[in-house]
């Protein structure tokens, strides 16, 4: 039986790697732009975790989780997201007691066990801000237009910004009360999922993508109506710096994000160009987590992207920078005997920082051009009789196809000069 990858998994292979590294660099350049600190944690960590700092009735944690047993019988989940991990190490190594906030960014893979489907996979890859310790609005909005200024960089202008307040547990409770009222009647008309959990969390209705959930509910009562003074002005100077800075956001009622540690701020970002599954990314504020996952009362606010969702939403333009990173330079070895030299041009153009290879497999001269050819390389140089004797070599540029002779004590430097025009 052939092998291969688990559903849901997949392969980055080195033709599309590039895209990745391309990525990857304008994330941590942005973040690193805002004073954003990468932060690494490990890839699985303690059930408990996750059932406290997720939710016990979430989705994630009920249904999604890759939770497994170590051979002492310790429950371990690999990672379903990053900021509950970040909360686990801010406690760990007392870092509430350091320099606040906390500006930590992270990337890397994820696991949920979910059904695949476009830009989304049993391991995906995430890129997530965390700040810890403040609960000035104005982080929130430092946090978004961080959000918004990644996207920009990407070239993707054409995104929707979804905003909401989600309250904080005081108001929020009132409101959980006047939600379970409306839904009770029609409770009927939602789907299995929301039936059971209504009762315990009625904002997951909400956040249901079940489209007859939203149609049974018709007429509810926003969360909006029932925010307290703190709540309504911390959202109205988010709004308000948001504006001052242009950027435009769509007010959404329906906006609850699906985890239980959030509060107050809550935000999401949508593609429409990516198709139906156009949420690329979002966040929000969580100011209890911390709390809840056994350390002080310390704020958060942050937010997580999709990479896979990324790439789709950039390979989408007409137009993109994105390309792909090969080699420079080939040396093509005219006749065995130069294979020493040959291997000593290739060192020396590496040591220089050229990207640069040769044939290993003894191939013939002109199968070594197609070769460089099909690597990409732009520029190929010659050891042969002719350069050995001369003390010089032969650069052919692979696109004019011009040849030149240059004096091998120079022949860094001139390679250098060449490839300034690519």
């Amino acid at each position: 039986m052939q092998v291969k990858a688990p559903r849901g998994t997949y392969d980055i292979l080195p033709d599309q790697v590039h895209k990745w590294h391309y990525i990857e660099e304008v994330l941590k350049g942005t973040a690193e732009l805002y004073g954003y600190r990468e932060v690494r944690t490990p890839i699985f960590e303690h059930t408990e975790l996750f059932e406290r700092g997720v939710g016990e009735s979430t989705d994630i944690v009920t249904k999604e989780m890759y939770t497994f047993s170590d051979k002492s019988k310790r429950s371990l989940t690999l990672r379903p997201e990053g900021t509950a991990s970040c909360a686990r190490a801010i406690i760990e190594h007392s870092l509430y007691n350091g320099l606040l906030p906390v500006k930590w960014y992270y990337t890397g893979p994820m696991f949920r066990y979910d059904r695949p489907q476009t830009g989304r996979y049993r391991q995906f890859h995430q890129f997530g801000v965390e700040a810890f310790g403040s609960t000035s609005p104005y982080l929130d909005a430092e946090v978004i237009l961080l959000l918004v200024e990644i996207l920009n960089r990407l070239g993707l202008s054409e995104f929707e910004l979804h905003l909401n307040s989600v309250g904080c547990p005081s108001c929020r409770e009132e409101y959980r009360h006047k939600l379970i009222q409306h839904i009770t009647p029609v409770k009927d008309g939602l789907c299995k999922d929301c039936q059971v959990r209504y009762q315990q969390n009625p904002l997951r209705v909400l956040d249901c993508k079940v489209a007859t959930c939203h149609e049974a509910i018709t007429g509810y009562p926003t969360l909006s109506e029932y925010l307290c003074g703190e709540c309504r002005d911390h959202y109205a100077i988010v709004r308000e710096t948001l504006e001052q800075n242009g950027v435009k956001y769509i007010h959404d009622d329906n906006l609850v994000r699906g985890l239980d540690y959030y509060t107050k701020t809550a935000f999401e970002v949508h593609i429409p160009d990516i198709g139906a599954q156009s949420a690329i990314g979002g966040g929000g504020r969580y100011d209890g987590l911390v709390r809840d996952c056994g350390g002080p009362d310390l704020p958060g606010i942050g937010f997580a992207l999709g990479i896979e969702r990324l790439l789709l939403a950039v390979e989408s333009l007409k137009s993109s920078c994105v390309r792909p990173v090969g080699i420079e330079a080939f040396v093509t070895v005219m006749d065995d005997k130069y294979e020493l030299q040959a291997a000593r041009l290739v060192n020396e153009l590496r040591q220089a920082g050229i990207r640069t290879d040769k044939d290993y497999s003894g191939k013939s001269a002109r199968a070594q051009m197609k070769y460089a050819a099909k690597l990409g390389a732009y520029l190929t140089l010659f050891v042969g009789d002719e350069e050995i004797n001369g003390d010089f070599i032969t650069i052919r540029d692979m696109q004019s196809k011009k040849q030149e002779q240059v004096a091998r004590d120079h022949i860094t430097d001139h390679v250098k000069l060449l490839l300034q025009n690519y």
